[in-house]
């Protein structure tokens, strides 16, 4: 029989609050703003730099002393005496001592800086090669001694690996278990792992196994009526079948693309439902599709992503389903169908959103480039992609259970995080999660050289650009990393590469088995690796022997993206640790940035200056361009925030069933 404090534990969450609006979003704000002062900052710098001054001072101590006053600390904290967490510098400085005699690693000033800051609940903005997996294990340490669950969020399956092996003697030292849970894992695996007082996983896993738990439990939701059910004598034969134990405390690694690029994406648990009158009817409006034309019977917004039938549209349509069945008499249901055709027509291309292996439509995370084998599209769009490509079209799923990625970060009592670029959402993450912001400063000062963007009037002077520069850089022996939005451009490069024989190595959604390795190695002189833009990230890019003498990583960026933060991140590649590199970006009035946030004139009215290399005018498109990512992002957040309001509405429409999670 399951104890019924713990079983409490297994299934409580926090109930998210209501967000703020008018006038106490404003004061809100502001509050936010105050938290991520500069005087905050610099007296969480001087406690920084007192805790690692306490830390050499147990330099002398024996080492049973060291575990023994380890272990003390640990009690304070299993108890949660009042003014335990007066006791936090100390035990940053025992884990200081203790992550070198365990590691050989010593934390910096910075380091103890940014656990400080998310053991206060901050988001750490770390840049890239700072120790942010050294980092979250500290505040780790200190929940596992609480007790309560911990699990750090990892960008993917083979970083909750490594990160969790690479940290388990420090952890052993301290008293405190350790797992972590991929994808692969059995029930048993991950119920194992979960036990653990400290598990690395990723948000998606996490999410799902949460959902699962919540299957299981059925019309028992609350843990009273789980115990009474349990001491009847005519209750159901079996064992519980949850994995978890429970979500308390979440450190977030790259924490802007867990709680912001991939908020508005919800996680459905489902299973596939044959509909045989669904498929047939995704073949018959790919067929009707075809027979459109573009702007006569409809027209296309890159904008919104958004099809709109035409009057002439609508009436081919009609005619066109005079002679089919039942469910193409309703204009509204077969004018759905047709919509959702041409939008697979129109917005989903091949190596671009999807790949196509074994004969089945796989998608490809816009942000990561990596393969998403288990999604799937909704509302038939899956299955309009396959028709589009031929392909035997797969059943449709029937959602079991679906929840925001938004809304579960905000079920946890303590919630932090770390990334590399946060301050482009400061006041989103503040408005849905109340984290306020803390830029730690580097360990060493970047001199990284920031090159301003080169921008061209169409894709062919672009491509021959870039390909020059790359054969520019390999001649001197600098590395140089490649940044693609997608499969296609990466594809594109390597031909060109290729043509010109110059060896490189490829990581996209295709060629994705050896990421980290790939990533690992492309400081190596002379190395050219073309990657999509996220790919390997979490990775460190160590320069090789005598690249810092040549002027270390060189990144290029083929297109800026529609938001900030992630170009960002790839810049951040190079000038890691205080090493040089630089960085620049490749632009075309061609890329779906232009096309989809500037109007159609204005981009007419560059393109033509600029083929008659009239470069006065680079200034401003590059300005031009600014204003284009801030109209992508305001459009990405109005996105995101329509998904917030649907699960508060869906949270008091379905309040009657005593449940926070939609099911």
């Amino acid at each position: 029989m399951t104890v019924p404090a713990s079983d409490y534990r297994a299934t409580q969450i926090v109930v998210p609050a209501k967000l703020h609006g008018g006038l106490d979003r404003v004061v809100h704000a502001a509050v936010g703003r105050s938290r991520n002062g500069a005087a905050i900052l610099r007296g969480m710098q001087a406690e920084a730099e007192q805790i690692v001054e306490n830390g050499y001072a147990f330099r002398t101590l024996a080492d049973g002393v060291l575990r023994a006053r380890l272990q003390e600390t640990a009690s304070a904290f299993r108890r949660q005496r009042k003014g335990s967490e007066d006791t936090y510098p100390e035990a940053l400085a025992l884990l200081s001592e203790a992550a070198e005699r365990s590691l050989g690693l010593r934390p910096y000033p910075v380091q103890i800086l940014g656990a400080l800051a998310l053991a206060r609940g901050y988001l750490a903005e770390m840049a890239t090669g700072e120790g942010k997996t050294l980092t979250a294990c500290l505040p780790a340490i200190v929940a596992g001694w609480s007790g309560r669950p911990c699990h750090i969020i990892t960008a993917n399956d083979y970083l909750a690996g490594r990160d969790a092996e690479e940290m388990t003697p420090l952890y052993s030292y301290c008293g405190v278990s350790t797992g972590w849970v991929s994808a692969p894992m059995t029930p048993p695996e991950r119920r194992s792992n979960y036990a653990r007082a400290v598990v690395y996983t990723t948000s998606k896993e996490l999410l799902a196994d949460f959902l699962r738990d919540r299957l299981q439990l059925g019309l028992r939701p609350e843990p009273s009526r789980r115990q009474i059910r349990q001491l009847m004598p005519f209750r159901t034969p079996g064992g519980d079948a949850r994995v978890l134990r429970g979500i308390d405390t979440a450190i977030v690694d790259e924490a802007d693309s867990v709680l912001i690029d991939e908020a508005v994406t919800p996680l459905i648990i489902s299973h596939p439902q044959p509909n045989e009158h669904l498929l047939e009817a995704c073949r018959t409006a790919h067929q009707i599709a075809r027979r459109l034309t573009a702007p006569a019977d409809y027209c296309v917004e890159q904008k919104y992503r958004e099809i709109t039938l035409t009057r002439s549209g609508r009436e081919k349509i009609e005619a066109s389903a005079q002679s089919l069945p039942g469910l193409w008499q309703g204009a509204g249901r077969r004018e759905e169908l047709i919509i959702q055709a041409l939008t697979a027509e129109a917005f989903y291309q091949r190596d671009s959103q999807y790949v196509v292996n074994d004969g089945r439509v796989v998608i490809v995370d816009e942000f990561t480039g990596r393969l998403m084998p288990d999604r799937t599209w909704q509302h038939g769009l899956h299955q309009a992609v396959e028709a589009r490509e031929g392909l035997e079209l797969s059943d449709p799923n029937e959602t079991l259970a679906r929840l925001s990625f938004q809304k579960f970060f905000r079920f946890f009592r303590k919630l932090s995080g770390m990334t590399g670029t946060a301050r482009e959402a400061a006041s989103e993450f503040w408005h849905i999660y109340g984290l306020p912001i803390l830029t730690i400063p580097t360990h060493r000062p970047c001199i990284r050289e920031q090159q301003h963007d080169r921008i061209y009037p169409n894709q062919e002077g672009k491509w021959r650009a870039i390909a020059e520069a790359v054969m520019r850089c390999h001649e001197t022996g600098r590395p140089v990393l490649v940044g693609t939005r997608n499969v296609a451009a990466s594809e594109r490069l390597s031909k060109m590469l290729a043509d010109h024989g110059l060896s490189f190595r490829l990581l996209n959604a295709v060629r994705h088995q050896e990421e980290a390795a790939i990533v690992a190695g492309a400081g190596i002189r002379g190395s050219i690796t073309i990657a999509t833009n996220m790919a390997g990230r979490g990775t460190d890019i160590k320069l090789g022997p005598g690249v810092a003498a040549i002027g270390g990583l060189h990144v290029i960026a083929t297109e800026r993206h529609e938001s900030g933060r992630i170009d960002r991140q790839l810049f951040g590649r190079s000038g890691r640790q205080g090493d040089p590199g630089s960085a620049c970006a490749y632009v075309s009035l061609e890329d779906e940035l232009f096309e989809r946030f500037l109007p159609g004139p204005v981009r007419r009215w560059l393109a033509a200056p600029f083929r008659k290399r009239v470069h006065r005018l680079q200034p401003i498109a590059e300005r031009l361009r600014v204003h284009a990512q801030r109209a992508a992002q305001r459009l990405a957040f109005r996105q995101r925030q329509s998904v917030l309001e649907m699960d508060t509405w869906l949270a008091e429409a379905l309040s009657f069933t005593g449940s926070s999670v939609e099911q």
